[in-house]
């Protein structure tokens, strides 16, 4: 018996051994930057790898030149997701499973990731150790705040503190054949675009042998915002508040749709349709067809964002059909109304960079936000790396040429070398900003945009009298700074009878909206009183007075009312 005693205390005595040493071999795998404390060590000379999901990102690796050096000035490699196929339920899933990557960036689902607990609030850290940032943001800090109920501040980053207009945004274009073949004509109605796409199709039916387009937009998927419903807020001289037209003085908010302009925007485009002048595949084809279209150099006008059909634009200059690429147009429904194109909105805060609650390196994730919005990283963000991408003459930095000519013309540069892609939608100084030398933190000045046109461009300009597209429309001066940012970029509570409403009306007009357009044009009118009859039965009143009284707490909160 006791043989038998021994041999089983030696047996126990074994197994404690083994698992000591398991446990010790597993605890040597593990991550080790996190002690209990919640303090956190980097013993190691790898980098360390922060995960980050990127709501407007691509399938992209974090290692060319530009990466590289980030990571060899921070020691933090990012490993980038991004919603696959543009799926809108990244978010949600990332809730519902409290799988969260180390850094996110939301966009307009900010707010539930802040009501499920997904994300930190970054006020202690930014003033014990955000130097960097608050530099950056200065007096703009409290534009960084939820709201006056939650004055937290939950992100950094997505957009330029400073904000020079020196280039247009989305409005309408023209290709610049028209223009010249024309004769220069003054466009500035929606009768004067019509009339001279018209004109130039009737002239031209087909181009290289297909069928000239006069007006294509990309209604079938998201882009219906940015290609159909944005740009009537252009023509009836709204500032870029989303779906709202907002009253800056008073903070009166308006669901857009009930516009008379809107409306008469919209009679117009029905009106192109009837007439054969709209691409009748406007609501059906997709991106990739769209953007073939336009690089075929048969789209004679569009209504659309630069960034939108920038890869097109340079297809065609890669063909050498400069004379095919587009100028920028003031247009408006009526005379009077006043183009708000070069609005300068301030900083308006709302989306950026969170960090999540459930990351084992928030300090280092804070740490990485703070160092990129410091005047090293800003430089290499914007301008890539010396002797490389640019060069410093007579002390003032230069890029070289030829990254010059491909940021103009190859639609893979920033990808494949990191200059320029990392700035949005990380914390970024903006157009405008200068270092400490008194140099511009961007490549971008507006000599160097005049100086970048290309030849035909340039002629069309000349004959025009002007240098720069801007120069057309209304000057940020006689527009004067917004008092409330911009509507859309608000963080709106999730299940809130704002949201709930909005998001019904969003879906109703789309579709209702597409279904006018289309339409015979003796319908027109019945079919836009039925939509807003049904936009009157879903209470759109009430999102009008809940989006005004947000409005009204954002501009208080900033000090603005």
């Amino acid at each position: 018996m006791k043989r038998k005693l021994s041999i089983f205390l030696l047996f126990l005595l074994f197994m404690v051994a083994v698992l000591s040493l398991v446990a010790c071999s597993d605890n040597s795998d593990t991550d080790t930057s996190s002690n209990n404390d919640g303090t956190e060590e980097n013993n190691s000379d790898e980098p360390l790898t922060l995960t980050f999901f990127n709501a407007d990102g691509e399938e992209k690796s974090f290692d060319d030149p530009v990466a590289q050096k980030i990571t060899e000035q921070t020691g933090i490699k990012l490993e980038m997701d991004y919603p696959v196929g543009g799926n809108d339920e990244a978010i949600p899933l990332m809730i519902a499973s409290g799988d969260y990557p180390d850094l996110i960036f939301a966009k307009g689902d900010l707010g539930k990731l802040i009501e499920a607990g997904g994300v930190i609030k970054l006020d202690d850290l930014i003033e014990e150790k955000g130097d960097n940032l608050k530099a950056m943001y200065g007096d703009q800090l409290d534009r960084l705040r939820r709201s006056p109920e939650d004055p937290s501040i939950y992100t950094v980053g997505t957009y330029g503190v400073t904000n020079s207009v020196w280039e247009l945004g989305g409005t309408f274009q023209v290709q610049l054949d028209v223009l010249r073949e024309l004769g220069y004509p003054e466009i500035r109605t929606l009768d004067d675009f019509e009339a001279a796409i018209t004109e130039y199709y009737e002239k031209y039916p087909e181009i290289d042998g297909q069928k000239t387009i006069p007006l294509s937009l990309l209604g079938s998927d998201w882009r219906w915002l940015i290609t159909v419903g944005d740009k009537t807020s252009q023509a009836a001289g709204i500032p870029g508040d989303g779906q709202w037209s907002i009253n800056d003085e008073t903070g009166e908010a308006l669901y857009k749709f009930l516009d008379p302009d809107v409306k008469e925007y919209f009679r117009w485009l029905n009106g192109m349709n009837a007439k054969g002048l709209l691409d009748p595949e406007s609501f059906t084809h997709t991106y990739d067809t769209y953007i073939s279209k336009i690089s075929s150099g048969r789209v004679l006008s569009l209504s659309d964002e630069p960034w939108n059909y920038g890869d097109a634009e340079k297809a065609l200059l890669q063909s050498g059909m400069e004379n095919r690429t587009y100028a920028p147009l003031p247009v408006t429904v009526r005379p009077d109304n006043v183009h708000q194109g070069l609005k300068d909105y301030g900083f308006s805060g709302g989306y950026g960079i969170a960090i999540s609650s459930t990351s084992e390196h928030q300090e280092r994730a804070f740490e990485f936000l703070d160092w990129m919005a410091s005047e090293e990283a800003q430089i290499l963000v914007n301008w890539g790396i010396e002797g490389e991408n640019y060069d410093i003459v007579d002390g003032k930095r230069v890029m070289q040429e030829d990254d010059r000519d491909r940021m103009n013309t190859d639609s893979d540069y920033g990808k494949e070398t990191g200059v320029g892609y990392y700035v949005y939608p990380f914390p970024q100084w903006g157009n405008g900003a200068v270092d400490t030398t008194g140099q511009p933190i961007t490549p971008n000045t507006e000599q160097v945009i005049i100086d970048n046109f290309h030849k035909t461009e340039k002629e069309v300009l000349a004959e025009y009298g002007i240098e720069n597209w801007i120069d057309w429309f209304p000057p940020p001066e006689e527009l004067g700074v917004s008092n409330h940012g911009q509507a859309w970029n608000y963080t709106i509570e999730t299940g809130s009878d704002l949201e709930i409403i909005q998001q019904k009306a969003d879906d109703l007009t789309e579709q209702r909206i597409t279904q006018a357009i289309l339409g015979d044009p003796e319908d027109f009118d019945a079919a836009w009183d039925s939509m807003i009859e049904e936009l009157d039965a879903m209470d759109i009143e009430k999102a009008n007075e809940e989006m005004t009284e947000m409005t009204q707490s954002i501009m208080e909160l900033w000090g603005t009312k």
